[in-house]
């Protein structure tokens, strides 16, 4: 659960690494892309330019390097070769990365050509509600902190927590203790030390919070249909606050946000 030293320098070699095929994926036009064809541009982009492993590959079956959640898919969406992505979508690309035996996470929902502005007011709703909660990282913090941070934001503009999936340690393994959810009450759970490495990414529902799973058993989805976002960073817990090891270089930490 708490990393050494040495174990978090590895680490953030991951987290870099991984913000990498992000920045890649934000210079390419995903409109009229197959999800199967950003899987395999993504697959081919960690495995030959980084030298790096897609650690969620063959993870408990699963045959490919990402997550694609299109519109009102939640988390999990399998690629498809015969699905396209089309303009006014919103797609969520979930992806993990392992390098030196340490895996970093993260997930960014994207907004494809012209998306009409009650999805793009939940895509920037979702994305503030994890900053919100990585806002609240700092040893002596509860894990209810967190959740509470990102669960007052998404009600106060109107949206569902999705409960059923949460964050979760990380390190040689994708998912360690402890979990993370992203509901909760101020002051309650874990209280949070120097060193611990977990993910935050909470999904978000235009709608209502409930959800079930596909008969692909992977693709999850919102029972009335509504649309759902989702950001997810892995960040670790420093002397004085937070580090975002998987920060991309083209975000900024909200003003007033604890940083390390």
């Amino acid at each position: 659960m708490v990393k050494s030293a040495d174990e978090l320098a590895l680490m953030r070699i991951s987290g870099r690494l991984l913000a990498q095929v992000f920045q890649m994926l934000d210079g390419i036009d995903l409109n009229g892309m197959t999800t199967m064809a950003v899987n395999d541009l993504v697959d081919h982009y960690i495995t030959h330019d980084l030298q790096a492993r897609p650690a969620s590959k063959g993870q408990y079956g699963f045959a490919y390097v990402l997550n694609c959640s299109l519109n009102d898919e939640v988390c999990h969406g399998v690629p498809d070769a015969r699905r396209a992505i089309a303009d006014g979508d919103i797609i969520n690309l979930d992806i993990t990365l392992e390098k030196n035996g340490f895996i970093a996470d993260s997930s960014k929902t994207y907004m494809v050509g012209d998306v009409t502005p009650a999805a793009r007011r939940l895509v920037e709703v979702t994305q503030a509600a994890l900053w919100q909660g990585i806002a609240q990282v700092r040893p002596g913090a509860r894990l209810g902190d967190i959740g509470h941070a990102i669960e007052r934001h998404a009600t106060r503009h109107g949206y569902g927590v999705v409960r059923e999936y949460c964050g979760h340690g990380i390190g040689r393994q994708m998912h360690e203790e402890p979990q993370v959810l992203h509901f909760g009450r101020p002051g309650t759970g874990l209280t949070l030390r120097q060193g611990m490495v977990f993910t935050i990414e909470p999904m978000l529902t235009e709608g209502a919070a409930e959800v079930s799973t596909l008969a692909d058993g992977w693709t999850v989805v919102t029972d009335d249909g509504a649309l759902s976002a989702q950001f997810e960073h892995t960040v670790a817990v420093t002397a004085n606050g937070v580090e975002v090891l998987t920060l991309r270089a083209d975000e900024r930490r909200p003003r007033g946000k604890r940083a390390a």
